[in-house]
């Protein structure tokens, strides 16, 4: 596999053991970085040990958000972190999947490229994903058009899971071809055990007996633990693992992913790398000043004398904040960027919404509660049928969906309710994010009107542009039915269409997705905050767009298409005037994609900076748009050190606040 031409490509290869979600992707990623400032040219595969060919279909509870790639890719979210960290720009073959490795080797059976040869585990399918990372690890990921020097491999899963064994026995044979240009590195757990905080290795020497009985003894062992791992520790597994103990270091908890890199270089991982792969022309001595402007940031001393600003993120997917990873991430950046301290407030959509609606809408969808058995009774559930893998998933999450009408769970309903409105009106900023189906919906509609109506800086990405639109058509054009078809087929109002070029039937790989073009109007925020540009390249996934039917009917009434596609035919960027909002902003893309941890996404900062005030202050801004003052028309609550309790605000909804106020008398 190692043929003369690739020599000298060299690879980091990282497996975990005992558990997933150690931090594999991390250590990746700065292992990444390290060598990157070395001076080496670094790519990153991630391999994906199931069966899907790609995160696509996934709910975000299975495995975390789907990050979408330039070419359109759906990938684990640790090509996000690669992507953030490297400064690179992946492609959808840099993440390897059981799935794909099976569907390549069957398409070349049926090619009849074996000769007739009888298609086996060993060495058809391990000799594909050998030839696969040769071939990917040769891609120019910088921009530059040169070729990486080094390719760092992550495996994801644990040692010992039966779905990792090909890739196990196809990384044994890769190591012993490439000899040298190869080094392994295993990330294992030291459990803390108990109130006195026992630490044990046992664990983690039952993972380095998997390992070597697979035919890999690591080069390098990275023992994760929630403090420092003393030496003791270190001796036992150097013993089971057959790894000099100079090459096994501790990664104890740190305040946030940003200081990983800085504290393996503190225990020269890079010297170890740079020993095991034959680098000797490079100093491992490498700088990470300006890499650790986001850690000390993060961690500086007088961080509370900063001034906090709350964002609101209005999600369906809160019970795993994984689902929106990438937001966050470009959220830190913005506010990071601006020298101000995030608070994220999680916000369920679903609890925003009245509870008699809450239990209407479960029961017009739920299966079991169909009117149309009408010889069962109504509270009789029927044994074949059940509910919907995201309906069990958000039980399994606990995220306020009950199939029962117990007085216990409409007064928890009713709690959480009113939390939810609290939440709502404490915050600076309102985001929501993209999402799929018709959960919570009602509850993002109803968010963006308490951000329209209250001049709360807001920015809808996706799916939260389309219900800004829904928004604006239901409550200033006057249709009142209007929706998504997505969510309502028979809609005599529909604002958002199903996209002609989609398909119906198959669901992976199918919707709108990678860079696209967009071009931007003159004297508009969206050009402002990308910085006077006429057009930019943003990534895409969806399937239903803006009907175009409406734009012109839309646009008439006060709220602009100021971003459009190629064609100018795809809405793609919404605006109200600065005199309508401060801030009300939505777009069709995902721009939290590419947003990284020194290059914020513009968007993401025109919420920050709106949320802030900073915004109204820069010249530049004041010289386009003139002299804007921010109408902060609901007072704050301190989400954190306040009590529960109702904000006063005039201007509210009045059916909220009528509704709240009789809940607490109730409650009384």
């Amino acid at each position: 596999m190692c043929d003369e031409s690739k020599s000298e490509m060299k690879y980091v290869v990282i497996t975990g053991g005992v558990v997933s979600g150690l931090g594999k992707g991390i250590t990746a990623s700065s292992i990444g970085l390290l060598l990157k400032e070395a001076g080496l040219r670094v790519t990153a595969i991630k391999i994906d040990p199931y069966l899907n060919i790609d995160a696509g279909t996934m709910s975000p509870y299975e495995h975390g958000e789907v990050y979408v790639l330039d070419d359109g890719g759906e990938a684990d979210l640790d090509l996000g972190n690669y992507e953030r960290f490297l400064n690179v720009t992946l492609t959808r073959d840099h993440n390897i999947t059981t799935g794909k490795i099976y569907q390549h080797v069957l398409d070349t059976e049926r090619r009849g490229d074996y000769l007739g040869k009888t298609v086996q585990m060993v060495p058809h399918v391990t000799n594909c994903v050998q030839d696969w990372i040769e071939r990917v690890a040769q891609i120019s990921v910088d921009g530059t058009q040169q070729k990486p020097q080094v390719c760092v491999i992550e495996l994801g899963g644990t040692v010992g899971d039966i779905e990792s064994m090909v890739f196990l026995e196809a990384i044994r044979q890769f190591k012993f071809k490439c000899g040298d240009n190869l080094c392994h590195v295993h990330v294992s757990l030291i459990p803390s055990l108990g109130n006195v905080g026992e630490l044990k290795s046992k664990p983690t020497q039952h993972s380095m007996v998997q390992l070597r009985s697979t035919g890999l003894i690591p080069d390098i062992v990275v023992l994760r633990c929630s403090k420092q791992v003393p030496q003791n520790i270190i001796d036992k597994v150097s013993l089971f693992s057959m790894v000099p103990k100079q090459n096994i270091i501790g990664v104890h908890d740190v305040e946030n992913i940003y200081q990983v890199p800085q504290l393996l270089l503190t225990q020269s991982v890079t010297k170890m790398v740079f020993n095991k792969i034959g680098i000797t022309n490079m100093s491992p001595n490498v700088d990470l000043t300006e890499f650790n402007k986001i850690a000390n940031q993060l961690t500086d001393n007088d961080k509370k004398e900063k001034k906090t600003i709350t964002i609101g993120i209005v999600g369906k997917y809160t019970g795993l904040t994984d689902s929106y990873l990438s937001v966050t991430k470009a959220l830190l950046s913005a506010s990071l960027e601006s020298q101000l301290k995030l608070q994220i407030i999680w916000i369920e959509s679903t609890n925003l919404e009245f509870p008699q609606q809450q239990q209407q809408n479960e029961n017009n969808k739920n299966p079991l509660n169909n009117g149309n058995n009408s010889d069962k009774s109504s509270n009789t559930s029927s044994p074949e049928k059940s509910p919907s893998i995201e309906e069990m998933k958000d039980l399994v999450h606990n995220i306020s969906i009950y199939s029962d009408t117990s007085p216990n769970k409409h007064h928890s309903k009713h709690h959480e309710y009113r939390a939810a409105w609290r939440k709502l009106k404490s915050v600076d900023g309102i985001l929501i994010p993209g999402g799929f189906g018709d959960r919570g919906i009602e509850g993002k509609v109803l968010a963006v009107e308490y951000a329209r109506k209250n001049k709360i800086p807001f920015l809808g990405i996706c799916l939260g542009m389309q219900m800004a639109v829904t928004e604006f058509c239901r409550n200033v054009l006057n249709l009142k039915d209007a929706n998504s078809t997505e969510f309502d087929e028979n809609t005599s109002n529909p604002c958002v269409i199903f996209m002609p070029e989609g398909d119906k039937e198959k669901f992976g790989g199918t919707m709108r997705l990678g860079s696209r073009k967009c071009n931007l109007n003159d004297n508009s925020i969206a050009k402002y905050l990308y910085n006077d540009a006429n057009s930019v390249y943003e990534r895409h996934r969806h399937r239903y767009e803006v009907n175009p039917k409406l734009v012109q009917k839309i646009e008439s009434n006060g709220l602009l298409f100021t971003g459009k596609d190629e064609k100018n035919e795809r809405m793609e960027i919404i605006e109200l005037p600065l005199n309508e909002h401060p801030f009300f902003f939505g777009c069709q893309f995902h721009p939290e994609f590419k947003s990284g941890p020194l290059r914020p996404s513009p968007p993401f900062q025109g919420l920050i900076k709106a949320a802030s005030g900073l915004l109204y202050k820069e010249q530049k801004f004041i010289d386009q748009f003139g002299c804007i003052d921010k109408q902060i028309l609901t007072p704050k609550i301190n989400f954190v050190k306040a009590k529960a309790r109702q904000s006063r605000n005039e201007n509210i909804i009045p059916v909220i606040t009528d509704l709240l106020d009789k809940f607490d008398t109730e409650d009384q």
